[in-house]
C-alpha cells in the first residue's frame, strides 16, 4: 500500500489509537484548526477543508483499492475535513469580528460533540453518502456530518448571543 496514502488517510498513524478511532481524528483537527486559524484566518480554514477533503478521498481510495471494506476504522481523514467544517462558523465569526477563535471555547464544544453526534447517528444524507460504499462516500458522510454540525453552531451561536444575549 501507498506509505503516503497511509499517512494521509490515517493522519500520521492517529487512526491507530483505540478505542474510537473516529474521535481520536476528531480530537486530531481541534489543535489543527487552531493553528491555521492563527496563520490565515477564515480563507485558510475554507481552504483547508477543501484540502483535507480532496486529500482524504484519494488516500481513502489508495488505501481501500481491492478490499471489500471500503470504510476501514482507521481512515480518519474524513473525520478531521469534517470537524473543521463544523468548526467554519467559529472560524469566520473569529475572523470577521477580529478575535482569537480560540476564545470562543463553547463554540469548541459544540462543533466537536455535534460533528460526533451527526457523525455517529448518520441521520438522512449522513446515512446515504455512508451506504454509497466508495471512498467518495467515506468522506461524504463527514462532510455532511459537519455541515449538519456547523448548521447547529450557528443556531447554537443565535440562540446563546442572539435571544439570550450572553
Amino acid at each position: 500500500m501507498n506509505r503516503i496514502a497511509r499517512m494521509t488517510g490515517t493522519v500520521a498513524g492517529v487512526g491507530y489509537l483505540r478505542p474510537a478511532p473516529g474521535t481520536w481524528g476528531s480530537l486530531a483537527a481541534l489543535p489543527l484548526a487552531a493553528l491555521i486559524q492563527m496563520i490565515g484566518g477564515f480563507p485558510l480554514m475554507l481552504a483547508a477543508c477543501v484540502v483535507t477533503f480532496l486529500a482524504g478521498w484519494w488516500a481513502t481510495r489508495e488505501m481501500t483499492r481491492g478490499q471489500d471494506n471500503h470504510d476501514p476504522s482507521e481512515i480518519v481523514m474524513d473525520e478531521v475535513c469534517g470537524q473543521l467544517i463544523a468548526l467554519l462558523p467559529l472560524s469566520f465569526g473569529a475572523w470577521h469580528a477580529g478575535v482569537a477563535m480560540t476564545a470562543m471555547w463553547p463554540g469548541w464544544i459544540a462543533a466537536f460533540v455535534l460533528f460526533r453526534l451527526f457523525d455517529i447517528a448518520k441521520p438522512g444524507p449522513v446515512g446515504w453518502a455512508d451506504r454509497r460504499n466508495d471512498p467518495l462516500g467515506v468522506m461524504l458522510d463527514d462532510v455532511i456530518a459537519g455541515v449538519f454540525a456547523a448548521l447547529g453552531v450557528g443556531f447554537l451561536a443565535w440562540l446563546a448571543h442572539g435571544v439570550f444575549g450572553v
